[in-house]
């Protein structure tokens, strides 16, 4: 199993840095705020839980959790699955308070119900299982 991220060179990118896209069937990347307030209002409706994970190109250890975040991605198909830039997206990260990279932060019914800082695979493995299961 690969890594569902992968890098791609955008000419129109300043010093042609490069942009990380999800390539994953269930995890959407959230580019907009719009595009935030759009599928948390979707999950929100459908009664599903959204996993949000914050995280940074630059940032080794969210590079390291992608695998992993993409893999629980597949497994738990009930669930929405969302990788936010914070770079990209800055007031979004900010109002959501998050100050440390991988951030993932879980939601239900429009709100936050959890939050996990750092990469530890198998805290969140252990923490979608348990949001699988309520």
């Amino acid at each position: 199993m690969g890594s569902c991220w992968t890098k791609l060179f955008n000419s129109d990118q300043k010093d042609n840095a490069v942009k990380e896209q999800v390539d994953s069937k269930n995890v959407h990347l959230i580019t907009s705020i719009e595009k935030w307030e759009a599928k948390l209002s979707e999950a929100t409706k459908d009664g599903k839980i959204v996993v949000a994970n914050f995280s940074a190109p630059w940032c080794r250890p969210c590079k390291s959790m992608t695998p992993a975040f993409c893999e629980l991605a597949d497994k738990y198909t009930s669930m929405v699955f969302l990788a936010i830039d914070v770079d990209e997206l800055a007031e979004l990260s900010k109002s959501w308070d998050i100050k440390a990279t991988p951030t993932f932060v879980f939601f239900k019914d429009g709100r936050q119900v959890d939050k996990l800082i750092g990469a530890d695979k198998s805290d969140l493995q252990q923490k979608i299982a348990a949001m699988d299961e309520a």
